[in-house]
């Protein structure tokens, strides 16, 4: 039995990908330097330091990367009112809890994990929360699901990790973790599998539907 699971929030359980999307293509374009959304779309789920050189090159990065960190922070908080938890967020999440302890581990920043936690409106089945601002390194590092795994006071071996990048899979493997996968994040079920998914499942509405499988028994 799994004594913690460790959930992904962006394109996991909320709907926020394509927010993020927009909000970095408005930022990149005024800034003078424009991404194509494809691109800024595969690089979601990444901490914002490691998204901006994926995108602009570490050089480019480093000249104009708070500009538009500030650009995308300040387009991203007119969205708020837009964030909305996929249908069976919470539920699975309340599930969860009554199995094993659910701690989110998101690359967030602080105000946004606030947002989203507001979003959710699940707080009594969260058992605790870490984010982008409480480790050095966001996802793809493992430092993350390592402070999730902390907050929870687990092993590796313990816990599970949902996500729905591969960026979540780099990072949950990075740290030991198995990582389950959810179609909502825009990323496909071949790609999420080559990275390394245990499993993968259309939605959090499915994987609830399927919880002893999920857990372990």
């Amino acid at each position: 039995m799994r004594q913690a699971v460790l959930f992904d929030v962006d394109g996991t359980l909320i709907d926020s990908n394509y927010l993020h999307v927009g909000a970095w293509m408005r930022a990149f374009r005024q800034v003078g330097h424009p991404v194509d959304g494809a691109a800024i779309h595969r690089a979601i789920g990444m901490g914002s330091s490691q998204l901006l050189e994926r995108l602009l090159g570490e050089e480019l990065a480093a000249k104009v990367g708070e500009e538009v960190r500030e650009a995308h922070t300040r387009l991203y908080r007119q969205d708020f009112p837009m964030l909305r938890p996929f249908a069976g967020a919470r539920e699975v999440l309340f599930a969860v809890a009554r199995r094993a302890q659910v701690v989110l581990a998101t690359s967030a920043s602080p105000q946004e994990v606030e947002a989203l936690c507001a979003a959710l409106d699940a707080d009594d089945a969260i058992a605790a929360v870490t984010g982008g601002g409480d480790v050095e390194a966001a996802k793809p590092e493992p430092d993350l699901v390592a402070s999730a795994l902390e907050r929870a006071g687990v092993g590796a071996s313990q816990a599970i990790f949902v996500g729905d990048t591969v960026w979540d899979v780099e990072a949950a493997s990075r740290a030991g973790v198995p990582c389950l996968t959810v179609l909502t994040g825009g990323i496909g079920a071949a790609e999420l599998t080559a990275a390394g998914a245990a499993a993968v499942y259309d939605s959090v509405a499915d994987l609830r539907d399927r919880l002893d499988e999920v857990l372990g028994g």
